[in-house]
């Protein structure tokens, strides 16, 4: 198998561009940020030599930019978790309360230690819902499975929440629940 080179990935993703983005805004769910990944990762490209031995380059690329098009998603989440605390809260961002700040982040690990423990279905079902805000139909189509089983998961996941937060001493009503919200 030949060596590739950096400049050849750059062709072939010039070349299937169209093809590459079609795929991807399928995977992702945004013709935008399928976009942006790719223009990403061509500039990434963008070296000297060689890359080695690929057997598929295009599936190669491709994974380049559903990584890039990961990390974006969860900067962008990580910033929305940061200002809807500091929303919240009502401080703006500057915390005059050290108690304030302090059972605000006690409370952020207990959610945060609650959504990890979910099955990855649900977790990514409720981060699509919750915090993306992308509505039921969306999500069934992005993942492949009914509206019906969107909701069904979702449930549960609110469920399991509750149940997590109400363990650690917070009842359900400390936080917004509806889990069959109208999407």
């Amino acid at each position: 198998m030949a060596e590739t080179t950096w400049a050849l990935l750059r062709d072939l993703l010039t070349d299937r561009y169209a093809e590459f983005k079609a795929k991807l805004t399928r995977r992702l769910g945004s013709e935008e940020l399928a976009s942006e990944s790719l223009h990403e990762t061509w500039l990434r490209l963008h070296r000297p030599g060689h890359v080695g031995s690929l057997e598929r380059p295009s599936a190669y690329l491709l994974r380049i930019a559903i990584n890039i098009a990961t990390d974006r998603l969860r900067a962008e989440n990580s910033r929305a978790r940061r200002s809807e605390i500091d929303a919240l809260l009502g401080t703006g961002g500057e915390y005059t309360d050290p108690t304030l700040e302090l059972q605000a982040r006690l409370e952020l690990q207990i959610v945060e230690r609650a959504i990890r423990g979910l099955p990855d279905r649900s977790r990514m079902i409720l981060i699509a819902s919750r915090l993306e805000g992308l509505t039921h139909q969306a999500i069934a189509k992005q993942l492949g499975i009914s509206r019906r089983t969107v909701l069904y998961e979702l449930k549960r996941a609110v469920e399991y929440l509750d149940a997590q937060l109400a363990r650690e001493g917070y009842s359900s009503s400390d936080c917004a629940s509806d889990s069959t919200g109208a999407s």
